[in-house]
Parts: structure tokens; sequence; C-alpha cells
């Protein structure tokens, strides 16, 4: 591995690559760490420094954007809304017809869909920073502390916060571009994955510092097991078998290739973890608006959905994680739209007939898959929080959940495509 990269440093394009996506990520994580306009650096970091599981709300935010979230910076935002923007126009290409005819057209549809995530990314940070400037104005934003956020409680000091935070996320889009375009890898995935690591090496010395050696030890030999485990499942693949029969066009004769369509195990990718994490954040923030209002129903979710570690929490989050894989699944893979392709282009799968019946095998091996890759995002989500029980562990622990997925799952992903790109030039490759 470690000759790869120098193969790879020795190429001058791919040099030339790697030199700016590590600019890039220079320049993005500048930006994270710098406060956005009207805030009181010394109060925040004080009540960060008093609080330490202030995160548990926005823990999922604050990881998307490396921490920078709680501190008020220009990049406070993160990634978070393009993810957002992302998922919500993959639902809609379902249900919207002209969505769906646009993604049908292939490069050009797919560029116009690409506009309509930038626009609404705009919207929803331009919320999102609305939201988070006004919970710090009014002291909401970090539990228990009491010391002004902000310099001033003036408008036009929110206003100005308010843009600075959206036109932040502006230029992380137009970052992740430019890495996508100029560099190696998927850019809002090699920004991700820059985010959760930056708080990756604070998060595992948190345990040290609280537990001990003994106790760091046993994590860091977990966390190599989870690692293991994670990257098996990423890999692993159900491959289905096609065959396509000889035709004639002309006097040339195409077909009579065989190939196989891969269904992942993991299918859904980090998708229901997010979107299971976001619901049950709707319950957390509206009981954080509404604590000096006590009622029957701000007990109970106060009681068993604030606190990861509730089982009652566990058991809702791990359902549905299961419930949106399969939800998430079911929209992304369309079985009859792959076996009327099939057969429009004389596909088939050995030993089954075309038409219905591929359709109706492909559902079944489908759903037969989907099942240990829910089970597997289920039990991988639930790690920091049963670690949270065990060992007392704030609520960033390092291995398990959507760190570990994100990072394992864009790491691979990234070294894949740095590889294809070593073999074009006759080098051995990462994974060799």
């Amino acid at each position: 591995m470690l000759s790869a990269f120098v193969n790879a440093f020795r190429t001058p394009d791919l040099r030339r690559k790697l030199l700016f996506v590590l600019l890039v990520i220079v320049i993005f994580r500048a930006g994270s760490q710098i406060p956005a306009p009207g805030v009181n650096v010394a109060n925040v970091q004080s009540c960060l420094s008093n609080d330490a599981n202030n995160e548990g709300v926005y823990n999922l935010i604050n990881l998307f954007s490396g921490g920078a979230l709680l501190q008020l910076t220009i990049f406070a935002l993160g990634i978070m809304p393009y993810i957002t923007a992302s998922i919500i126009l993959q639902l809609l290409v379902v249900v919207i017809p002209r969505l769906e005819a646009l993604k049908k057209e292939g490069q050009s549809g797919q560029t116009k869909i690409t506009q309509y995530t930038r626009y609404l990314t705009l919207g929803l940070a331009l919320l999102q920073a609305t939201g988070i400037v006004a919970l710090a104005r009014s002291g909401n934003l970090l539990q228990g502390c009491t010391e002004p956020l902000l310099h001033s409680q003036s408008t036009s000091t929110f206003l100005v916060m308010v843009m600075t935070m959206t036109a932040g996320t502006a230029v992380i889009m137009w970052l992740g571009e430019l890495i996508t375009d100029r560099g190696v890898g998927n850019g809002m995935s090699i920004l991700i994955f820059t985010q959760v690591v930056a708080t990756f090496p604070a998060a595992l010395w948190d345990v040290q510092k609280s537990q001990g050696w003994w106790i760091f030890s046993i994590v860091i030999a977990v966390g190599l097991v989870v690692v293991a485990a994670v990257i098996f499942i990423e890999q692993a693949q159900r491959r289905i078998p096609v065959q396509y029969a000889r035709r004639m066009v002309g006097r040339k004769m195409f077909g009579g290739s065989s190939t196989y369509i891969p269904l992942k195990v993991n299918q859904a990718g980090i998708i229901p973890v997010i979107f299971a994490s976001s619901l049950l954040y709707l319950p957390a923030m509206a009981v954080q608006f509404n604590q000096n209002s006590p009622s029957p129903w701000v007990d109970f979710i106060s009681k068993y959905f604030v606190s990861g570690g509730h089982p009652v929490y566990m058991a809702t989050f791990f359902a549905l994680i299961v419930f949106f894989t399969y939800f998430y699944v079911s929209i992304t893979f369309n079985p009859q739209e792959v076996a009327d392709n099939m057969k429009k282009y004389g596909g088939f799968i050995p030993g089954i007939r075309a038409g219905k019946p591929t359709e109706d095998y492909l559902s079944y091996v489908l759903s037969r898959i989907t099942f240990p890759g829910a089970l597997y995002l289920g039990l991988i989500s639930l790690i920091p929080l049963i670690a949270l029980v065990l060992i007392d562990a704030n609520q960033n622990f390092p291995f398990g959940g959507t760190s570990i997925l994100i990072m394992v799952g864009v790491a691979l992903d990234t070294v894949k495509q740095i590889e294809s790109q070593l073999q074009q030039r006759n080098y051995e490759g990462f994974l060799r």
C-alpha cells in the first residue's frame, strides 16, 4: 500500500490531483475554525468546556460540521444542508413525474437535478442558519449555559450571522464540486469524511482521559474488530448472473456476453441512519423549546427519548433504521425497471424467464439481502449508545454509528478510485 502511495505521487497528474485535494481540505478545515461575526468566542468555549454533553440534541449536525456547529463558525452548518437536499431530491424523483423524466434524460437531466439540489441546499441552509442563530441569541443552543454567546443581540448582528453561515454552505458546495472535477474521488463525500475524522482523535482521547488506559485499550481493540466487520459488510454483495443473447444488427453480431447485477448487502448506505437520527431529534428539540412549560408529554419524551442510553430509545432507533432501510432500497432500486431493461436488450437470468418472473426474482433476492443489511446498520448504530451505558462515555464515542460508516465507506471508495487510476498507468493498486 505504501508503494502504491509512492507511485501515486510519482505520477505528475495524479500528484497534482492529490495535492489539490489536500489544499481544499486545509481551506475547509480553516473555515471550520473561523468564528462568524458577532460570536463571543470566549463565552462559547467556556460553555463547551463546562458541559461535555451539550451535543446530544445536535449530535448528527455537529458531527457533519466537524464540531464547528456549536462553535458558531462560518462553516457551522457543514455539509448537512447538501445531504438533506440530496435526500429530498432523491425522494421527489420517485413521486414527481417531471423529475423522473429528467433523470431518464441522461447527463443533461442529471445536471438539471443537480442545479435544483444546489438551490434547495441554499434554502435549507438559510432556514437552519436562522434557527441556530436564534437559539444562540436566546441562550438555548448550549444547555446550562448562562453566558451570552453573541456580542450583540441586535437584528443587524443576527442577519449578518445568518448570511455568513448560508454563504459558508455555498462555499462548501463549491469546494466539494472542485474536488470532484479536479481532484480524486467524490468531493462531497471527502468533505464529510474530513469533518468526521476531525472529531475522531478528540473523542478517542476523551475516552482515555475519563476511563484510563485499560478501557482505552479495550476500546481500540473493539474498534479494530468493528472496522474489519464494516469493511467486510460494505464489500459484500450478491452477484446475480445475466446472460445476453446473440442478435444480428445489419451484418454485425451483437450480444452473447455474460455479466452480473451486483446487489450490495448494505444497499442503502448510511441514509437510513440519517433518517432515523433526524426523526428522533424532533421530539428532543421540541422538549428543548418547551422547557419552561412542563406537561405530561414533555416529561414522557424527556424520560425516554432525550437520553440516548434508554432501552426505549435504542429499540425505537433500531426499528426506525430497519424500516428506513427497506423504504430507501425500495425507492432507489426498481426491479420492474431493471427487468424491463434486461428484456429490451435481450438479457436474461439463467433459469428465470424474462419479464414478470425476472421482476419477482429480483424483488425476492432484494428483500432477502436487505434484511441482514438492515440488521447490520442497526447494530453498528447502537454501538455508541451501548458504550454510553457500559463505560459512561459521551455520545461522541468514536467507533460505531454514523462516523465509522462514513469513514470506512468513503475511504474504501476513494482508495478504489485511486487504484483504478494507478492500474491505468500499470502500477500496483492499493487492494492487491
